[in-house]
């Protein structure tokens, strides 16, 4: 690993340029169970001008992620994306299968799933063992370009306390091991809570403290990659960009796409503020945590911490998008109940896991595939 290169490399990345992952599970379109279908997919998908560069595989067979690629804006990504996800879907109904975004699978057994054979998720798999083989999670992943290494990890340092929020208005994932979970984000639980280095990262102030950081994992045997590093914002060497993964996958099209944009105005606001010199003191690590796990406990339907006030208070975590639009000054369209919040009234009049899954794959169905253009 050449974080020398990766330092060379933010030096010369473009400010606010987009990549976007999101994360897919290969389900039965009767059963709706997972099936593992990356490989045939993946196999076809060879033969798409498109789909070649944008499937990757992602932990387990039954699991399939789509990347935009490099996008000049957000809106370009957006593009890319959605001829990726048309394409996608076309592929799956070929193979007889269906695709779903939840940040869980409510169904299917843990134990029955394979990881795929590649030599990363082979290392992954032997070095985190039950941690690796438990974390059936999807997720929805946002990259956005920052010139200069010391501005990408003050930008990483800034969104610390920013997270909690952008997970309470993502949480889609109340299921686990085909219960309710009583949680608005078990995928948080599951994932973030157990991996090791991850979730909300120390803040780092400086791209010397990052790389001493970096060289002392790769020194101790700690890591053998940076992608090891699973914080929940972190600087990615390969594209000279920040990664924003505290999200959940999310049902519909439209809300993915609306908190892809609020997160890049979300790293373009901290831009504006480290350019301007207008960075509040860091958050400790205690108050982000509590935030954290209000998220994953209640979503939107409980209350957060306003960490950056003079006198801490609660409010309602309802007012997150509001309180992030403030902020960034982007009026971003999202629905005023998350997917957790809809699987909850579902749970809550008497729907079984079954019947709450088959409703967001239909959602999912009738949104992603959609063939209607960004202007």
């Amino acid at each position: 690993m050449d974080l020398n290169a990766a330092r060379e490399l933010f030096e010369g990345s473009q400010d606010l340029t987009v990549g976007i992952e999101e994360e897919w599970a290969i389900i039965d379109p009767r059963t709706l169970e997972l099936v593992p279908k990356y490989e045939a997919l993946r196999a076809d998908g060879d033969e798409d001008e498109i789909l070649r560069d944008a499937i990757s595989g992602e932990l387990i067979s039954s699991e399939i992620e789509i990347r935009s690629g490099r996008g000049e804006d957000v809106q370009h990504a957006l593009r890319l994306q959605h001829e990726a996800r048309r394409r996608l879907f076309a592929l799956a109904d070929k193979h007889g299968v269906a695709l779903a975004s939840t940040g869980t699978h409510p169904l299917s057994d843990y134990r029955d799933q394979h990881i795929i054979d590649t030599e990363h998720y082979r290392r992954v798999q032997d070095g985190l063992q039950y941690v690796a083989r438990r974390n059936n999670t999807f997720a929805l992943q946002v990259h956005v370009g920052v010139n200069g290494p010391d501005r990408a990890i003050a930008a990483c340092d800034r969104l610390r306390p920013v997270l909690p929020l952008l997970l309470a208005i993502s949480a889609n994932s109340p299921f686990v091991d085909g219960m309710d979970s009583g949680l608005h984000s078990a995928r948080t639980q599951t994932f973030t809570k157990s991996f090791p280095r991850c979730g909300v990262p120390d803040p780092f102030g400086s791209w010397a403290n990052w790389q001493d950081y970096v060289e002392l994992l790769l020194r101790t045997n700690s890591i053998v990659e940076y992608t090891q590093l699973w914080w929940s914002v972190r600087a990615h060497h390969s594209y000279g960009t920040i990664e924003v993964r505290i999200c959940d996958a999310q049902t519909t099209g439209p809300e993915a796409d609306g908190l892809i944009e609020l997160i890049v105005a979300c790293v373009a606001q901290a831009l504006r503020e480290i350019d301007a010199g207008e960075v509040p003191p860091p958050v400790p690590g205690r108050l982000i945590e509590e935030n954290m796990w209000r998220a994953i406990r209640y979503g939107q339907d409980g209350h957060l911490l306003d960490l950056e006030a003079d006198r801490i208070e609660e409010f309602p975590a309802a007012e997150a998008v509001d309180r992030l639009r403030a902020w960034t000054g982007v009026d971003v369209a999202l629905p005023e109940l998350n997917g957790a919040q809809r699987q909850r009234r579902l749970i809550d009049g008497g729907a079984s896991p079954y019947e709450v899954f088959k409703v967001c794959v239909d959602e999912t169905r009738a949104t992603y595939p959609s063939e209607e253009k960004i202007a």
